[in-house]
C-alpha cells in the first residue's frame, strides 16, 4: 500500500499487480476480437482506465473490488493500473492530466488534492449524478466530507480513512494487568501513565514495552509527531508567501516525548518500521504505533492482539490519519457516457467497502459502517472512532502523505529521535525548510 509495506504487504508485489493488469486488457482485447460479428461484437464495452497505488493485500483487496464491479455492470470493463507509491505516482498522474492522457479515474490520498485541483488537474463531481447513483454528502463522516472540498466544490470522494492506532499483545497486557473488565485495554491520559503502562509490559517481555520503527521513514516519524501535536489542540497553518504558523512550545515538547520513549527500555532506540512490526508480531513488545493497514500482518502471525486510537495525552482527541480518495482527472475532452461509468464503478465501490474495511481501513462510506457485519469486525470496531477526530496534514501544494515535505521531517528530526539532537534544533531545521517551501509557488 505504501513505502512502509508490511511483511503482509509482499504477498503481491507492484509489478505483479500491473503484469496482472495488463494480462486482464489482453484477455479483453481478445474477447473483443474473437467470433466477428457474433455477441461480442454487437456490446460496446467501455474501457475505463484505473489508476491507484495501493500493493501488496491492500492491491489484492483493491482488485476483488474492481472484479466484482465489473461483473456486475457487463457494460463497462475498469482496468486498474498500480504504480509506485510516493512521490513517483503522485507525479506520473500530474505529468498525465497536464499531458492529456489521463486515466479516467485514479486514486488520491485526500492530503494530496490541495495541490491539484487548484491547477486545475482534477475535476470537480457532480453531486446530482451522485445522488442518481444513491450516495449524498450525508453519507460521509463531517471531517471526511469537508476535506473531500475545495473552495466549495467536492474533489475527492473517500473510500476511507486510515488511521495511526496502538495495536496491543492482550495476552501480555492480561500478564502486566492492564485489560479492563471488557478485555481492552485500560485507557491512560497523560504521557506519565503511558510510560507507566509500558514499563508494566516491558517487565512482562524482559524486552521491550512498546516497538515504534522510524529509521529513514520521514512519514513514520510524522504520524507519531502529529498527533501528539494536535492532541495539544494546536494547529499548522501553511499560507504561501508566509512563514509556517506554528505552537512552537507544543511542537518541542511532542518530539521531546517521542525521544524520551526510545530509550532501549520502553522502546529500542533505533529501529526501522519492519523491525518494529517484527518484534511486535514475535511477541517481544506490549505495543506497536503504525497505521491501520498492519491488521492483515498481525492475523497471519495468529498474535493475540488488539487496536485502539492512540490514547489522547494532551487533552485533545485527535489521531493521524488520511483518506484513500478517488478522484477525476482532468480530460481534454470528457465522454458522457465513460464518465457516468465512472460514477457507477466508484458508488459500487463504495457501497462495497466491507471487504476494504477487512484490511483494516474504515470505510469513509457511513452506510456500511452501520451494518451488522462491520460492527462485528474486531478489532476494526474498537478505533471506528478514529473517524471522528482525524488529523489530516495541513494544506499545502507540498504537504500530504507521499510527500517530500514529510521526507525532509524525517531528515531533521530523526536526530533528535537518536539523542544526537535537541528537539528545538531538529524543529527549527524543519522550520526554515518549510518556509523556504512557502516562497516558492505551486509548480503544479
Amino acid at each position: 500500500m505504501k513505502q512502509y509495506e508490511s511483511l503482509a504487504g509482499k504477498q503481491l508485489s507492484r509489478r505483479q499487480l500491473l503484469t496482472g493488469s495488463a494480462a486482464l486488457g489482453g484477455l479483453a482485447l481478445a474477447g473483443s476480437l474473437a467470433g466477428c460479428g457474433g455477441p461480442a461484437q454487437a456490446s460496446a464495452v467501455q474501457n475505463i482506465d484505473f489508476w491507484h497505488l495501493l500493493s501488496g493485500g491492500d492491491g489484492i483487496k483493491m482488485q476483488g473490488m474492481v472484479d466484482k464491479a465489473n461483473q456486475a455492470n457487463p457494460g463497462f470493463k475498469v482496468h486498474p493500473t498500480v504504480l509506485a507509491w510516493g512521490p513517483p505516482y503522485y507525479t506520473k498522474l500530474a505529468m498525465a492530466s497536464a499531458g492529456g492522457r489521463p486515466p479516467e479515474v485514479a486514486i488520491m490520498h485526500a492530503s494530496r488534492v490541495p495541490g491539484y485541483a487548484p491547477g486545475g488537474l482534477i475535476e470537480p463531481w457532480d453531486l446530482g449524478l451522485l445522488e442518481e447513483h444513491g450516495v449524498t454528502s450525508a453519507d460521509f463522516a463531517p471531517r471526511i466530507w469537508e476535506k473531500s472540498q475545495q473552495n466549495g466544490k467536492v474533489f475527492s470522494l473517500a473510500l476511507d480513512s486510515h488511521p495511526f492506532v496502538m495495536f496491543y499483545n492482550t495476552d501480555i497486557a492480561g500478564k502486566a494487568g492492564l485489560l479492563g473488565s471488557n478485555g481492552q485495554l485500560q485507557a491512560v491520559n497523560s504521557p506519565q501513565e503511558f510510560v507507566a503502562m509500558a514499563k508494566e509490559m516491558q517487565k512482562v517481555t524482559k524486552a521491550h514495552g512498546l516497538s515504534f520503527g522510524y529509521l529513514a521513514l520521514g512519514s513514520q516519524m510524522w504520524r507519531l509527531f502529529y498527533t501528539l501535536y494536535k492532541q495539544h489542540g494546536a494547529d499548522i497553518e501553511l499560507t504561501p508567501g508566509q512563514p509556517m504558523k506554528v505552537d512552537r512550545d507544543p511542537a518541542i515538547e511532542s518530539l521531546e516525548f517521542m525521544a524520551s520513549l526510545l530509550d532501549d527500555t520502553i522502546a529500542a532506540s533505533s529501529g526501522d518500521i519492519n523491525t518494529a512490526i517484527a518484534e511486535f508480531a514475535r511477541g517481544d513488545s506490549g505495543m506497536l504505533f503504525s497505521g491501520v493497514w498492519e491488521i492483515p500482518t498481525m492475523k497471519k502471525a495468529g498474535l493475540p492482539f488488539d487496536a485502539a486510537t492512540i490514547p489522547t495525552l494532551y487533552g485533545t482527541p485527535a489521531s493521524y490519519a488520511d483518506s484513500h480518495s478517488f478522484v477525476l482527472p482532468r480530460q481534454l475532452t470528457v465522454n458522457d457516457e465513460k464518465r457516468r461509468d465512472v460514477y457507477k464503478f466508484v458508488t459500487d465501490v463504495l457501497k462495497g467497502s466491507l471487504s476494504w474495511a477487512e484490511a483494516g481501513h474504515i470505510p469513509a462510506f457511513q452506510p456500511v459502517v452501520k451494518t451488522p457485519e462491520y460492527r462485528e469486525l474486531t478489532p476494526q470496531i474498537h478505533y471506528a472512532n478514529a473517524a471522528d477526530i482525524i488529523a489530516y496534514d495541513p494544506e499545502s501544494w507540498f504537504s500530504g502523505s507521499g510527500s517530500d515535505w514529510q521526507t525532509y521531517f524525517g531528515e531533521n528530526i530523526q536526530n533528535v529521535l537518536l539523542g544526537r539532537d535537541k528537539a528545538s534544533v531538529g524543529w527549527d531545521a524543519f522550520e526554515r525548510r518549510t518556509n523556504t517551501l512557502l516562497s516558492r509557488p505551486n509548480p503544479v
